[in-house]
């Protein structure tokens, strides 16, 4: 099957799915997709059309989750997502967004990777603590992709809206970086068998990822900024903008910079800056419809190919309730990582009501937690991992996501500074 096929399929699925959801069921887009993927593939196991099922795990591995979502979908949804982002009003709050998207996920990481350890050994499952550790890594960043679709749907106060908007952008790109970590502990087999790595080596290759791929983000933001400004055509100025973003990010990649971070900082410079200084009204129009374009129908292909890859995910009555368990104990850390900084910061600052619960609830998780379990070695442990990680995954995106709505509704509308 060539990659021509491979898009056709996808992209069908897609639009069949999106339009059963908008025709019959309503829900908002990331929600509904997923939800008629989950029960189409339920459908197929449940009448054991073994034809279907083969078939699709079949489209399923030749597609490749992990490459189409880390190194495809991935820096156009971020820049699309960040480029929408007003930086006066991540600027506000910016000392509590950076403390989130760093410490935050760096407590949510040992928590969820400790507490998974201990409570599997209550199953009589062992699985090695830097493993507990990875899933406790690729699942403690909230998924911008799916936080942002969402929240567009719900309203919430701008003020929470950009403190949950701005976490989930750069906490995305950290994750990722202490996920790389923890997997060169374990080594290219996956089972310690690399090369030893000492506090400095970890050190250096944090700093390289994540300050790396801030200012990575910003040169190639700047070199963008002045192309914009010396013309003003609005398709070359959009060819500009998604050479920027695919470029850029495979750029990133050669210089082992993190390309998460650096769309998220190019996106929002060209959002900011470049929307005010280096565009026209005519151009402004015209790149905001297209990366809003993008931006929708990239996540409906996502969120499609989420509820479908139930299909590869072959659940047992043991693993499933892990994965039920797995839910609670990543609820509890999110609740844990999150009350901690704003507590602290509250003593100089007064936040709306219901800001950490919004904060916790509205911490969703998607394809980016799916991708980074996927990439992991074969083996007993992967496996788990990727169990787990669906079932967080699955609902947050069905239960929480059908529900922040109702505590959003409880926050007063006045702005609270």
């Amino acid at each position: 099957m060539t990659v021509f096929d491979l898009l056709a399929i996808v992209l069908t699925i897609t639009a069949v799915f999106a339009y059963i959801n908008e025709r019959f069921i309503k829900l908002p887009t990331p929600i509904g997709v997923t939800l008629v993927g989950l029960i189409i593939s339920l459908g197929m196991l449940i009448f054991n059309n073994e034809v279907l099922v083969l078939w699709a795990e079949n489209f399923l591995n030749m597609l490749d989750f992990n490459a189409v979502v880390m190194r495809g979908m991935l820096s156009l949804l971020l820049f699309a997502g960040s480029l929408t982002v007003n930086l006066d009003n991540i600027n506000k709050q910016k000392w509590l967004v950076i403390t989130l998207a760093t410490l935050g996920v760096l407590m949510s990481t040992f928590l969820v990777g400790t507490m998974t350890f201990y409570v599997l050994k209550l199953f009589g499952i062992h699985l090695p603590y830097l493993y507990a550790l990875l899933f406790g890594a690729l699942i403690s960043p909230t998924d911008p992709i799916a936080v942002l679709s969402i929240l567009k749907k719900v309203g919430v106060p701008k003020g929470i809206e950009t403190l949950i908007t701005g976490e989930s952008l750069f906490n995305d790109g950290v994750g990722v970086v202490v996920f790389s970590v923890i997997l060169s502990l374990l080594g290219a087999g996956g089972h310690g068998s690399g090369p030893e790595v000492s506090l400095s080596n970890i050190a250096q290759l944090f700093a390289q990822e994540a300050i790396g791929g801030v200012f990575f983000g910003l040169t190639i933001g700047l070199i963008a900024y002045y192309l914009l400004k010396s013309v003003d055509e609005y398709t070359v100025e959009i060819l500009i903008t998604l050479s920027l973003v695919i470029g850029g990010y495979s750029l990133a990649g050669h210089l082992h910079t993190s390309g998460p971070l650096a769309m998220v900082i190019a996106g929002i410079f060209i959002g900011n800056q470049g929307r005010l200084f280096a565009m026209s009204d005519r151009t402004r129009e015209h790149i905001d419809t297209f990366w809003e374009v993008v931006d929708e129908i990239l996540n409906m292909i996502l969120f499609v190919l989420i509820g479908l890859e139930l299909l590869v995910v072959h659940y047992d009555l043991m693993s499933f309730a892990i994965g039920l368990v797995a839910i609670p104990v990543v609820l509890i850390a999110r609740f844990l990582s999150v009350s901690l900084p704003i507590s602290l910061i509250r003593l100089r600052k007064t936040f709306l009501p219901y800001t950490i619960r919004m904060m916790v609830w509205g911490g969703l998780r998607g394809g980016i937690s799916i991708a980074l379990a996927l990439s992991l070695p074969n083996g007993s442990e992967r496996d788990l991992i990727i169990k787990m990680t669906y079932a967080v995954v699955v609902f947050a995106i069905l239960i929480q996501g059908l529900t922040i709505d109702k505590i959003a509704a409880r926050i007063p509308s006045e702005r609270i500074e």
